[in-house]
């Protein structure tokens, strides 16, 4: 699986609780990092995956966006947010 990412840090997947390995593709100038993930278990067509990345993103890090806490419905926790989708190749 492949996400495509800007300027972020990258600290540890899972894959429905288990430990997934990644590596990192080589960079493009204006498009981003691949961040290829590699399933610790085998998925079936119609499987569904909880998907978990701990990241850091840093302030060239584009199209993610914040809300406050103020800002959402239970004004307790921030919210981030991105303008772009999730493809899986």
């Amino acid at each position: 699986q492949v996400l495509d990412t800007k300027d972020l840090q990258v600290f540890k997947v899972t894959v429905n609780g288990q430990d997934a390995t990644f590596v990192f593709g080589e960079k493009h100038s204006f498009k981003g990092t691949p961040l290829e993930i590699t399933l610790p278990f085998e998925l079936g067509r119609g499987e569904e995956a909880i998907v978990k990345i701990s990241f850091e993103s840093s302030p060239k890090s584009s199209a993610l966006q914040w809300f406050s806490p103020e800002q959402t419905s239970g004004k307790k926790h921030p919210f981030l947010f991105s303008q772009c989708q999730v493809e899986w190749i």
